[in-house]
C-alpha cells in the first residue's frame, strides 16, 4: 500500500513539473506571437542593467494605406502643442502610422502605432505622443526624411528613456 502511495505522489510531481515547463515555454514565446504583424525588430531584448526594463520597439504599422486609417480628432478641440500634434497627424498620417509610440500604449491600450494615439484623445493626455508627432512632422517637412528614417530617429531618441 505504501508503495502505491509513493508511486501516486511521484506521478503527481512529474505532472506538475511538466505543467510548469509547458507554461514557461508558452510565456517565452508569447511576445513573438503578440507582435507577429509588426516588425521583427520589436522582439524584446533584455537590458541587464535594469532587470525589470526591456528594450523593445513598440508596435507600428508598415506602409499602411491612407484609406485604411481611422479618422483623427479635430485639432481645433485642443490648444497649444497638443493642437499642433493633432494637426501633424492630419498633415502626415501615413508617416505617423509607421511610428512606434514610446509611452508603450500598445501594451496598455492596444494601440497599433503612434497614429492610434491621435485617433483618440490619448495624445491629449500624453506628452510623449505629442512630442513624437511634432518631431515626425519636423523631420519629414524640414529634413525630408522617409518614414523609415524618422522611425530610426525616434527609436534612437526614445528607446533609452
Amino acid at each position: 500500500m505504501r508503495r502505491k502511495n509513493w508511486l501516486l505522489f511521484g506521478a503527481i510531481a512529474v505532472l506538475l513539473v511538466a505543467a510548469v515547463l509547458i507554461v514557461n515555454s508558452a510565456n517565452t514565446n508569447e511576445p513573438a506571437a503578440r507582435g507577429s504583424n509588426v516588425s521583427a525588430r520589436q522582439a524584446p531584448a533584455q537590458d541587464h542593467s535594469h532587470p525589470h526594463k526591456t528594450k523593445r520597439v513598440p508596435a507600428f504599422e508598415m506602409a499602411p494605406a491612407r484609406a485604411n486609417l481611422a479618422p483623427t480628432l479635430d485639432p481645433e478641440k485642443f490648444t497649444g502643442i497638443t493642437r499642433d500634434a493633432y494637426r501633424a497627424v492630419r498633415a502626415i498620417p501615413v508617416t505617423i502610422a509607421q511610428l512606434p509610440c514610446y509611452c508603450h500604449c500598445d501594451e496598455g491600450f492596444g494601440h497599433k502605432s503612434l497614429y492610434s494615439c491621435l485617433a483618440d484623445d490619448h495624445a491629449a493626455h500624453c506628452d510623449v505622443c505629442v512630442r513624437e508627432a511634432l518631431l515626425a512632422l519636423t523631420l519629414e517637412k524640414e529634413h525630408k526624411l522617409t518614414p523609415a528614417q524618422i522611425r530610426e530617429r525616434i527609436v534612437a531618441q526614445y528607446a533609452n528613456q
